[in-house]
């Protein structure tokens, strides 16, 4: 064999340069290759290693994500069962005191506010040309009187005609309406409290010209209100005249007052087919007042035991109201696991923080409290009752 030195031997130049890119276009094939086969390695460990990962995430998936909930049990409890309705407190006695005559205002003897007995003076109006034609009319009376008995001895001697003492007793009699007409007037004009009650604030002051009419001073009696409201006629059958009613007015924190229906209307709303009811509310220490705004609450019979859960465990929607039951349930591989079941239920009454369940539940059995907003049927549940949703049947929410 020839060493390259031999070969180039008695050669031209253009053979050695074409020998030499031979040469390098050799070299360069390799190292392609070389560089692609070692691309290709790398793509296909990168492969392996992305099917391992699906591989392992899709394994994964199967498993079911397990949420976190809290439980209550299903209870029967025998619940009062109550007619809710919304009432104003009215007075037993009250009215706006208002002028019987025309003139200016010349007493006040009652301060706004203050306790008054019937028969109390309150106002007086000026009455002084009513007095002084009284004073005129008590002179005509004595002077008709007079006459009047001169005439009746003067009858008796035969002195007089009968004629002329007709006319005497006439004038007498006119003498004495005058008199009564006149006391009348000024009575009207001194303002007097017509029951025992509270003064409220007056519409006028001393001095003022009042007219006929016109509207003086509010008097209430308060010791003793009358709650009206409304129910549903079909609720009628469920009312009777002495049946307890609770009242709670916002002012007072949700205070319960006692009260007793004393009225059924006779008669039932033809537009709202309401029937209006009267109870009637002692009040001695005036806490209440006429106008206030109040609900009420009327006890019924304790009807059947119901089943019981708290308002957080309903998950409403426009197909049906659901809850969700916590029980033991098998997969699909046939493991056991601990799941939520959807379970549709018809609901009732409400009490506080608490819903009665008609149907769809059982006494005893475990249902969500809260988080049923991220459940769906079948899926798995871990129970943590570390905190608790309220449930109380009379809560008391602080004021805010």
């Amino acid at each position: 064999m020839l060493s390259t030195g031999e070969y180039f031997q008695g050669r031209s130049l253009n053979q050695k340069t074409n020998f030499n890119l031979v040469l390098f276009k050799n070299h360069m094939l390799k190292k392609f290759i070389i560089t692609l086969s070692a691309i290709a390695v790398l793509v296909v460990g990168l492969g392996a290693v992305k099917v391992a990962q699906i591989k392992e995430m899709s394994s994964q998936s199967h498993e079911r994500p397990v949420t976190s909930v809290t439980t209550a049990e299903a209870r029967a409890e025998s619940w009062q069962p109550v007619i809710n309705s919304i009432a104003t407190l009215a007075p037993v006695q009250g009215v706006t005191i208002s002028a019987d005559a025309d003139g200016a205002l010349v007493k006040v003897l009652v301060e706004n506010g203050a306790a008054v007995r019937a028969g109390d003076l309150l106002m007086e109006i000026d009455s002084t040309v009513e007095s002084a034609q009284l004073r005129a009319a008590e002179a005509q009376l004595a002077l008709a009187l007079l006459n009047s008995k001169r005439a009746a001895e003067l009858m008796g001697k035969d002195t007089i005609s009968q004629s002329e003492l007709d006319q005497t007793t006439a004038q007498l009699n006119q003498a004495e309406a005058n008199v009564a007409a006149l006391k009348a007037t000024i009575e009207k004009k001194t303002v007097r409290a017509p029951f025992d009650g509270r003064i409220g604030i007056r519409s006028v002051n001393l001095g003022q010209y009042v007219s006929r009419g016109q509207a003086l001073v509010p008097l209430q009696k308060l010791d003793t209100l009358y709650v009206n409201f409304n129910i549903p006629q079909r609720l009628l059958p469920l009312l009777s005249i002495g049946q307890k009613v609770g009242v709670k007015i916002d002012a007072f924190n949700g205070t319960a007052f006692d009260a007793t229906i004393t009225a059924i209307n006779s008669e039932v709303d033809s537009a709202t087919r309401n029937i209006s009811v009267q109870a009637t509310l002692a009040n001695p220490e005036e806490k209440l007042r006429p106008g206030m705004f109040a609900q009420v609450e009327v006890g019924l019979a304790a009807g059947e035991p119901q089943i019981v859960l708290p308002a957080t465990s309903i998950a409403y929607a426009p197909y049906g109201n659901s809850v969700f039951i916590v029980e033991k349930m098998k997969g699909k591989d046939g493991v056991e696991y601990l799941g939520a079941r959807q379970q549709f239920i018809k609901t009732g009454a409400t009490k506080g923080d608490l819903i009665a369940i008609e149907s769809g539940v059982k006494p005893g059995e475990q249902v969500v409290s809260s988080g049923v907003f991220k459940l769906r049927s079948n899926m798995p549940v871990q129970v943590n009752n570390t905190v608790l949703p309220a449930n109380n049947p009379a809560p008391k929410p602080a004021n805010t």
